[in-house]
């Protein structure tokens, strides 16, 4: 099952078991089950300290349990946790045996204070870049409440399961059988759903903060970047960000940072949420901004920033950098069939379409990438395109026209997502040379069109936006508004790449700077 280089790796880590653990799995027949007896004893084998059981009392067969011996297993995996998820089981084998997790004091005791009894399931693909991050999330809560368990759940093992419960897209989460989230999130959000007072505990925490220097508003490369400019000068510093790493979360590939010839986008998120922090940084994270007041409309001369949980922040300068969403069809059935069939991360959702017919809607580098991916994994894959011919570089074109279970429509509009109360069905689009309509069947749609800047929430304030809803700056990144600043994927800056969102954010971070020197401030 693991090859010699894992297991020296592996070996390595159960070295730092702080107490005995056993691994306790629960078998049936199948071929499956014997592959999780192999991987079980095959860790067992690796350390005195671990010990493994065949006579699991899960209902769920094939899976495993780990446990600290002694006591009864509360994180499970029903699979075989390989690929993205390796991670997940060398992180439980640890803290399971009371190794301590790398967070920060203050989630740790709101971990521990949930007082939770609950049961807590977790649907991946293994495929999925953002399924550890919720495995590893609930891991530590099931570990950190007595009553708690969580399961790690592989879609392609427990397919009937799947089906019955018409999951379409991972991480996909419930709690005692009701579905409370998916997609992906962090440990500090999936704590805060589960924290009933956390709004109230948080808005009192950020309402007593002095004014800052530079508040950044948003925690993608832009407003990053900008925090680390902003700090290094000796300035108070501070971030409110939705999600700290933005939309570069859920972006995999990256090939085109200088200096950095490959990385995926939640390393490339922790690497720079790890420089910020070095700095001092104040990360105010999963905070919504609903309003911002500029200096000269306020009596004490600073930007007033107003968050949705009714908490207010004060400071001399703001740097707006809250990037952008994808782009959404805004036709009839996406909204309902969301997660049940339309989906925008070919990553993370590809596997559950396996063997089945899809759709991408969009031509451009995205779409026709994710017709590549998707082509490999399903029956068959129809891109749809609204222009008269496809935006993707020509290289991507070539190959996906090398493929032979994937169609090209072009000069189309797709008008409705249709499906039967539970998941999709087919796709309607309409010629636009003809007018005639048509009716692809098919399980999955794929969205890959383009995105959205983040800025709803200025629509109603001073600051000045493009037809587009971007924020108009000028080339010091300076908008309409006195003392409020704006870089990367939210702004009219043309391109919208991560390396020039770092740029500008460097850029917004040195105005703001000069701005506090020449105006007294």
């Amino acid at each position: 099952m693991l090859d010699q280089n894992i297991k020296t790796q592996l070996k390595a880590y159960l070295e730092r078991l702080e107490s005995p653990i056993e691994l306790v799995a629960a078998l049936d027949d199948s071929d499956k089950a014997a592959k999780i007896k192999e991987l079980v004893t095959e860790i067992a084998e690796l350390s005195d300290q671990v010990t493994a059981r065949f006579d699991g009392s899960n209902a769920r067969r094939p899976s495993f349990g780990i446990a600290k011996a002694g006591e009864q297993p509360r994180v499970f995996f029903a699979g075989l946790p390989m690929g993205h998820e390796f991670t997940s089981l060398i992180l439980a084998l640890l803290q399971v045996s009371g190794y301590a997790p790398k967070v920060s004091d203050e989630v740790l005791n709101q971990i521990k204070g949930l007082n939770l009894t609950a049961n807590f399931d977790v649907f991946v693909s293994l495929s999925c870049h953002n399924c550890p991050d919720v495995v590893q999330a609930l891991n530590l809560i099931a570990i950190n409440n007595p009553n708690t368990t969580a399961t790690m759940i592989d879609g392609s093992f427990f397919q009937h399961e799947v089906e019955e419960r018409k999951i379409l897209a991972v991480p996909m989460v419930f709690q005692d059988n009701e579905h409370i989230g998916q997609g992906r999130m962090t440990l500090e959000e999936i704590v805060a759903k589960l924290d009933t007072n956390s709004a109230e505990k948080d808005a009192a925490k950020l309402n007593a903060k002095d004014a800052f220097d530079v508040l950044v508003i948003g925690g993608g490369p832009a407003g990053g970047t900008a925090a680390i400019y902003a700090a290094r000068k000796g300035i108070k510093t501070g971030i409110v960000a939705e999600r700290f790493g933005g939309q570069v979360m859920d972006t995999m590939d990256i090939e085109n940072f200088t200096t950095v010839q490959k990385t995926v986008g939640p390393k490339f998120a922790q690497d720079m949420e790890a420089h910020v922090r070095e700095y001092g940084v104040d990360i105010m994270n999963l905070q919504r901004v609903s309003k911002i007041t500029g200096a000269d409309q306020t009596a004490n001369g600073l930007v007033e920033v107003e968050l949705e949980n009714g908490a207010k922040l004060e400071s001399k300068t703001i740097i707006l950098s809250t990037g952008a969403r994808w782009r959404e069809m805004n036709v009839p059935g996406e909204a309902e069939y969301r997660t049940r069939g339309v989906a925008y991360c070919p990553h993370c959702d590809g596997p559950l379409f396996k063997g089945k017919r899809v759709a991408v809607i969009g031509g451009g580098n995205s779409g026709v990438e994710a017709a590549i991916d998707l082509a490999g994994i399903v029956e068959h894959v129809t891109l749809v395109e609204f222009d008269t011919k496809l935006r993707a570089d020509q290289v991507l074109q070539d190959k996906l026209n090398s493929l032979p279970n994937t169609t090209v429509i072009l000069n189309a509009l797709s008008t409705e997502v249709v499906g039967d109360g539970s998941q999709v069905t087919a796709l309607k689009y309409r010629d636009r040379a003809t007018e005639v309509e048509h009716t692809v069947e098919l399980a999955g749609i794929f969205v890959q069109i383009g995105l959205l800047p983040n800025t709803d929430f200025l629509k109603n304030s001073a600051v000045e936006l493009s037809n587009r809803g971007e924020v108009v700056i000028n080339d010091r990144n300076e908008t309409s508004v006195k003392g409020v600043f704006a870089a990367g994927d939210c702004t009219t800056v043309p391109y919208k790449q991560i390396i020039i969102a770092t740029g500008e954010g460097a850029k917004a971070s040195l105005s703001a700077f000069d701005y506090m020197i020449r105006s007294g401030v």
